[in-house]
């Protein structure tokens, strides 16, 4: 299979309807096909359950939890690809970029949380008040007892247990 993301594949296909089709273009769209089914069936059951699937290829995606020999799985997703085939796949396109796009959002501000957290360890107090500018409802206590615990932490060389604690006390604040 190729390296390309299935959004990357997926977007091939449905370009190409005019033109004639060649045995190697077939294959690619089958491989595409193939791709996009193991991306969904990767999913979260509420992520698959957000995408317009046909009963044919929910039992299928539902039989791939049972299928545990090699060779029977690389059938079975032949087999996905082939139901896919037969699927809406502008409306999967759609989904399926949505539901990206939600990911790289969460994955975005993830990132800025670390960046928080980080910061609160590094500079302690002077931290606490711009993150408290931006998150007023956070437990003002709690968070000071933490970043204190989390620093002392880091100089004694011990494993980052409140820094832990501090990040998830700053990720409930900023309801994530």
């Amino acid at each position: 299979m190729s390296q390309e993301s299935p959004r990357e594949l997926l977007a091939q296909i449905t370009q190409s309807d005019d033109e004639p089709v060649s045995k190697s273009q077939l294959k690619r769209e089958m491989h595409a096909l193939q791709a996009l089914g193991e991306a969904i069936i990767a999913m979260t059951p509420a992520e698959r359950a957000r995408f317009p699937l046909s009963d044919d290829m929910l039992a299928a995606v539902e039989e791939t939890s049972r299928i545990r020999s090699h060779e029977g799985r690389r059938r079975h997703m032949q087999y996905v690809g082939k139901v896919m085939r037969r699927e809406n796949l502008a409306a999967i396109q759609a989904v399926y970029e949505e539901v990206e796009q939600e990911k790289l959002r969460r994955d975005h501000a993830f990132h800025r949380l670390e960046k928080w957290r980080d910061r609160l360890i590094e500079e302690g107090d002077d931290a606490v008040e711009p993150f408290i500018a931006e998150f007023p409802a956070v437990d003002r206590q709690a968070l000071r007892q933490l970043i204190r615990n989390a620093r002392r932490e880091r100089e004694l060389g011990k494993p980052p247990t409140n820094a832990r604690r501090l990040f998830k006390l700053v990720r409930d604040t900023a309801g994530l």
